[in-house]
């Protein structure tokens, strides 16, 4: 618990940094036995990137460095409760346990919600407030088919 606490604020210490670099207020690392294996802090704005937060920039970096998709043996420790997107990326990295210090009303509080993005995940997509069209006669299924028959698939 002692590591978890100053892992933790070491991604507090990169979400502080990158404030005064420009960044967004949020900082996140991923260690592997304990090491801390990569960090990084939001780059939204400066990078043109709305994707560019820094559990995925993390995780992006802990991937390459260990070079697999799977971190199923690694901890990502973050300022703030990770967004809907960041959940996503944790749930297909493997992930199995995040430690964070500020939580999603915190981050509302200083104009940060995501809000808008856990109402809409349960909806209907043909109801959310983005227009989203399927067109299910396009050829879309074929993808899926040939994956299924690949036989060099890597399984994720």
């Amino acid at each position: 618990m002692e590591n978890d606490r100053s892992l933790l604020q070491h991604a507090i210490r990169l979400a502080e940094e990158g404030i005064n670099r420009g960044h967004g207020p949020f900082g996140a690392l991923i260690a592997k036995e304990g090491r801390i294996i990569a960090e990084a802090n939001n780059k939204v704005v400066l990078s043109h990137d709305p994707t560019a937060h820094a559990e995925v920039l993390a995780i992006r970096e802990a991937s390459l460095l260990l070079k697999t998709h799977d971190l199923s043996d690694c901890v990502l420790y973050t300022s703030c409760e990770p967004c809907p997107m960041c959940l996503g990326a944790i749930y297909w990295s493997g992930i199995k346990k995040v430690v964070y210090a500020a939580d999603r009303h915190d981050a509302e509080r200083s104009g940060f919600s995501d809000k808008l993005i856990y109402d809409e995940i349960g909806i209907d997509p043909g109801k959310r407030k983005i227009h989203f069209i399927r067109i299910p006669d396009a050829g879309g299924e074929q993808v899926f088919k040939k994956w299924d028959g690949f036989e060099n698939k890597i399984p994720y």
